[in-house]
């Protein structure tokens, strides 16, 4: 069976989540500088089924859209003239970044280590795929 992509955009890294064979679990898969991001999905695409790709769609919480909003929107339709193939769905990503700190924080990861931006971004990048497969 195919997996989901699960991508949290941001100005200087994506984080990368991704599905395991029967869609049941969203795990952190890694976090990449934004400037190689094109090319680095280029080559896991080449190597994984993905049938779909979850993009976090970040807005304020009175849903206006902001600088980083219309920058995803940008990406999005970059990954659709990219893989055609594989349908981009945009999923709301609002507070992602605190509940992927709380998680780390109830996993007893050290305070240390809470503090790798790069970590946090792939944890919320597995929470906005989960909850994209919440609403299935």
């Amino acid at each position: 069976m195919p997996k989901l992509l699960g991508i949290d955009y941001g100005t200087k890294r994506v984080g990368l989540a991704i599905t395991d064979d029967l869609q049941i679990v969203a795990s952190p898969l890694e976090t990449v500088e934004t400037a190689r991001i094109v090319d680095h999905l280029k080559n896991l695409l080449s190597k994984e089924n993905i049938e779909l790709i979850v993009l976090g769609e970040p807005k304020y919480p009175d849903g206006n859209i902001s600088e980083t909003t219309k920058k995803v929107y940008v990406f999005k339709k970059e990954l659709e003239k990219l893989f055609p193939n594989i349908p981009v769905q945009l999923e709301d990503e609002m507070y992602t970044s605190k509940m992927a700190s709380e998680t780390l924080l109830s996993a007893g990861i050290k305070k240390s280590k809470r503090k790798d931006k790069s970590l946090l971004d792939k944890v919320s990048a597995a929470l906005i795929l989960k909850s994209y497969m919440d609403k299935l």
